[in-house]
């Protein structure tokens, strides 16, 4: 399978670029940045100077990529917004998309205007893109040739939420989610807040109470509980360069914790991504960094009636790459843990 990855400036589109050039039934045969047109991606990315031998980054014309017979999937590794302008000439072409961004991960288009603040620049695409954690969708997905790939914080929140939902174990309302991310998770940019003095020894909240993926959260916790969901979702900055930690306090619904752990056990225990850790062991970004793992683990407090669920993911691979990568692999047939960790 020859795959195009557009927009690898990023990190994501590097973590990409890495997983793909190494993938054992995957030919990476287009990179694409107009910023970096014509520079060879080994002098730009030179740790992966051996896999990806004398490929270029080409421009990135979209209708120019829909016609190319050579290529048979293509990721979007762009900003919202952006990444419509591909998705929806690659999808008329007949050819397979995964996006990485934020342009089809909701069902409603007044709902992404609410929160990205312009008009959804593909409308009518929306219905056609299943949002897909590989872990938690049936396999009805598999059909779909643009495929919506999960926020980072999302994917750490859904993983330890949506079974005891859907199970009816814990209460949908009144959740109470602390995440806390590397500084990666807000792209390669230059910015006050994201240079080396100001996040040393240096951790704070941002884009409280409305941050972006409080839509994409709640909407589907909401399809897991077949009930209203209102979050309260406190993102922060940590002084690292990737991973996710992420604090759940959700109400008992009348459950114990070994049915929390039973729900989980049988619904992780042949997903090779998904480590579920005994209860009073405590998920550390350490150990999931550089690779597509979830780790998860709850305690109970019975002096608040509280399960108190925590999870860690590195956020540029199962919150970004490693999860498209997974998604390639199922869809196409491959074993799932074809090129990952």
């Amino acid at each position: 399978m020859k795959a195009a990855i557009i927009g690898a400036s990023g990190y994501s589109g590097e973590e990409l670029v890495r997983l793909l050039s190494r993938h054992p039934n995957v030919q990476l045969a287009a990179v694409t940045s107009r910023s970096l047109a014509g520079k060879l991606v080994a002098d730009v990315m030179p740790a992966l100077r051996h896999a990806v031998g004398d490929l270029e980054f080409t421009s990135s014309d979209p209708q120019e990529l829909a016609q190319r017979d050579d290529l048979d999937v293509f990721f979007l590794a762009l900003p919202h917004g952006v990444a419509s302008e591909f998705a929806n000439p690659l999808q008329e072409a007949g050819k397979t998309v995964i996006d990485l961004s934020a342009d089809f991960r909701l069902n409603s288009a007044a709902t992404y205007e609410n929160y990205y603040g312009h008009p959804h620049p593909a409308p009518h695409l929306l219905k056609a893109a299943p949002y897909v954690i590989p872990e938690l969708a049936d396999d009805a997905w598999k059909a779909a040739t643009l495929i919506a790939c999960p926020g980072c914080y999302p994917t750490s929140i859904q993983l330890p939420l949506v079974p005891l939902l859907r199970a009816g174990l814990i209460k949908p309302n009144g959740i109470v989610i602390n995440s806390y991310s590397g500084v990666s998770g807000a792209g390669r940019k230059v910015a006050e807040d994201f240079i080396y003095c100001e996040r040393n020894e240096s951790m704070k909240g941002y884009c409280m109470p409305k941050h972006r993926h409080l839509s994409e959260i709640e909407e589907q916790l909401e399809k897991a509980a077949f009930a209203d969901a209102i979050v309260q979702f406190n993102p922060h900055l940590a002084p690292m360069s990737r991973g996710i930690a992420t604090t759940i306090v959700v109400k008992s619904n009348g459950a114990s914790l070994q049915s929390i752990y039973d729900c989980w056990n049988k619904m992780y225990s042949d997903k090779p991504f998904v480590s579920v850790l005994p209860s009073g062991t405590y998920p550390d970004t350490k150990h999931v960094t550089g690779t597509n793992r979830a780790d998860i683990s709850a305690v109970y407090d019975s002096r608040t009636d509280n399960f108190i669920i925590t999870s860690a993911i590195d956020n540029l691979l199962k919150g970004a790459s490693g999860q498209a990568v997974q998604i390639l692999n199922l869809k196409s047939g491959f074993a799932e843990t074809a090129g990952l960790v």
